[in-house]
């Protein structure tokens, strides 16, 4: 667990739980366990639940040796289906530590980072089907515009696609290093972190489908948890966040919140939190993971 990343907003992720000692709670994010580890320090008995896919969190859940933790290996969008499995139909709170963790970057045969020459793989449930590679060599060019547009928000996502069907009909875009090659021309000068940090993400979004399987985990938040119970949501780039705040603040991920014959708002979920809560300026110093976080809080009305 040593080489996980350390829990960011810790504090706020415990305070926004309003833990209850004898709760059920849910980590979908499990990883490397740091928030998990924090709230069964403050459960009295109860019960918590954490999912993951990545099968080296599975490790660490073995490793934690807590007889009130159940590890679930599956991505959370299937969560509603596994604790009504487990006979925890309801909740006292959920907490997500979206995106990715420092391990899985770290780990160089992962291919998630700009950093290291890798196998272009970039899944996080190492079971799946479809890997980075595929998702380069055999999507469309207006598809890889579309996901580097859309989900990595490059300016010039068309042309991008265009290098990387040039590139790839000359031989087989393979590695971390064959994608920057087919792209370096085009990257903006003194940039190149920030583009490719980009390009990958767009990448990353797609091969896990980040973006579907968070919108399917937020619809069945309001079947599982309890009226009073608290939604925790850590999210790392506006993609996610904005998916949050609407179904938070509307019930839904497009358009107004609806509304009854009186005129009041028609929604599961209240906020708790005006603004995403973020990291001090003495945690990003400490970890620079916690820069971009925004921790969003609701509670079941």
């Amino acid at each position: 667990m040593a080489n996980y990343h350390e829990p960011v907003l810790l504090q706020a992720c415990i305070d926004g739980l309003d833990l209850q000692p004898g709760g059920t709670y849910v980590d979908i994010t499990f990883g490397g366990g740091g928030h998990s580890r924090e709230i069964l320090n403050q459960l009295e008995g109860g019960r918590l639940f954490g999912f993951d896919q990545d099968a080296d969190a599975r490790v660490n859940a073995q490793a934690l040796a807590d007889p009130r933790l159940t590890f679930v290996a599956s991505n959370f969008r299937n969560i509603k289906r596994y604790l009504r499995l487990y006979k925890a139909e309801q909740v006292d709170g959920i907490l997500a530590d979206l995106g990715i963790s420092s391990h899985q970057i770290d780990t160089p045969e992962r291919g998630f980072s700009t950093r290291f020459d890798a196998d272009l793989d970039m899944r996080m449930n190492q079971q799946a089907d479809r890997t980075a590679r595929q998702v380069i060599n055999e999507y469309s060019e207006a598809d890889l515009h579309r996901i580097l547009g859309m989900y990595g928000e490059i300016t010039n996502a068309r042309t991008a696609a265009a290098a990387i069907v040039s590139a790839r009909s000359n031989r087989p875009i393979k590695t971390v290093n064959d994608l920057k090659a087919a792209l370096q021309r085009y990257v903006p000068r003194g940039k190149e972190n920030k583009y490719f940090a980009q390009v990958f993400q767009a990448l990353r979004i797609e091969v896990n489908e980040e973006l579907q399987a968070l919108e399917e985990f937020l619809e069945q938040v309001p079947d599982i948890l309890k009226p009073g119970g608290r939604l925790v949501v850590m999210s790392y780039h506006s993609l996610e966040d904005r998916l949050v705040k609407n179904f938070i603040n509307k019930g839904k991920f497009q358009g107004e919140v609806e509304k009854d014959l009186f005129g009041n708002d028609i929604k599961p979920l209240q906020a708790m939190t005006r603004k995403p809560i973020e990291a001090t300026p003495e945690e990003t110093a400490r970890n620079p993971r916690a820069r971009s976080a925004k921790l969003r809080i609701a509670e079941k009305i």
